[in-house]
């Protein structure tokens, strides 16, 4: 993964992209360990390079609810850093994890030298709100169905699979991450994903989730939800 390929970095000349890369550091982190704690200070800014960063809240009860998932090329922590405030929620590796980060000091004085970065973070945590507002809506309205389809269309890209299309979901999400995503049970996630592979919409090829019918699954979606009651 190269800065190039990092949105925030759009419309930016190789040559200054290479300047940037010198205050980037590199940084790995083994699956399951944590990178920040919510309420911890905001000293840097961070970039997937390889593996996946699941955000997370925590409620009163100690449940753990994933709000957001980072992918290769992706950043996080960049509203608490821009803003100096403490990081808002949890960061934790999803798997072996390799970081670039850049601290609040070499980010604002890029800022300052470079307006067409500050251009584009504001369009993509302009995305992240619309997103989120997307999750809690989903939350709030939809059955634990319709949540649990549309996260496995969410995360599921395009893939030639023995011959034929189907839509693989890119990263391996366990059944306790489809839970915490969608606000629900473990129990709860289990049967409904037996019951898509039932249905032939689902199967598990190489312990990923391949979605075989992603039309059958969005209109089931959309019949479990409870704003077509």
């Amino acid at each position: 993964m190269n800065l190039e390929n990092v949105s925030i970095f759009n419309n930016l000349e190789s040559a200054t992209i290479e300047k940037i890369a010198k205050c980037f550091k590199e940084i790995d982190f083994k699956k399951k360990q944590t990178i920040f704690n919510e309420g911890d200070p905001s000293e840097w800014l961070y970039i997937v390079k390889s593996g996946i960063v699941k955000i997370t809240k925590n409620s009163n009860e100690g449940k753990e609810f994933i709000i957001e998932i980072i992918k290769e090329g992706e950043l996080f922590g960049a509203v608490a850093v821009l803003n100096s405030i403490p990081y808002p929620a949890n960061a934790i590796s999803m798997e072996n994890t390799t970081l670039l980060r850049i601290s609040r000091t070499n980010l604002l004085e890029l800022v300052a030298k470079i307006p067409t970065i500050m251009f584009n973070f504001a369009s993509i945590l302009g995305d992240r709100v619309l997103n989120f507002h997307d999750t809690l809506k989903h939350i709030a309205l939809e059955k634990v169905e319709a949540r649990i389809a549309s996260v496995l269309i969410k995360f599921a890209n395009q893939n030639v699979i023995n011959g034929l299309n189907c839509n693989m979901v890119e990263i391996r999400l366990t059944k306790q991450d489809i839970a915490d995503m969608v606000g629900t049970t473990v129990e709860t996630t289990i049967r409904t994903i037996s019951r898509f592979k039932r249905l032939g919409f689902i199967e598990y090829k190489d312990g990923k989730i391949v979605i075989t019918n992603i039309k059958a699954l969005t209109n089931y979606g959309k019949q479990n939800d409870c704003r077509h009651i």
